[in-house]
């Protein structure tokens, strides 16, 4: 397995949430790796997103404030930490690797099994 996403489930608003993407070696050292999210019927949407060689991470604005990615070079995970949660983060979270960092899906080449983040109002 290339990318694996975990840490969804259920919380209330206004509650934090922390997902982490664990990639292969090969992967993690070598790719940009994002968080995208889908509601169903709705494409994909960038998060936020990490280069490899580090440097500032891209965020998305309607996240901007709310979200940290962060690297865990020890681990070989990238992990979002999700706060002051809404119902309009309900979504699958999807985390995905490419040889750049686009604000596009289409341009990652590899991509986790998703984790579902449900928000309760």
């Amino acid at each position: 397995v290339q990318l694996q996403a975990s840490g969804g489930g259920l919380v209330q608003t206004g509650g934090s949430l922390r997902l982490s993407c664990a990639a292969s070696e090969r992967i993690f050292r070598a790719y940009n790796i994002a968080w995208f999210r889908q509601v169903a019927g709705q494409e994909r949407q960038i998060v936020a997103g990490v280069k490899w060689g580090g440097g500032s991470p891209y965020y998305a604005d309607y996240v901007k404030d709310r979200v940290t990615i962060t690297r865990e070079n020890d681990k070989n995970t990238v992990d979002l930490m999700m706060n002051n949660l809404e119902p309009e983060d309900t979504a699958i979270y999807y985390c995905a690797a490419g040889s750049v960092l686009g604000r596009l899906a289409i341009q990652y080449d590899y991509w986790g099994q998703g984790t579902l983040v449900t928000v309760s109002s």
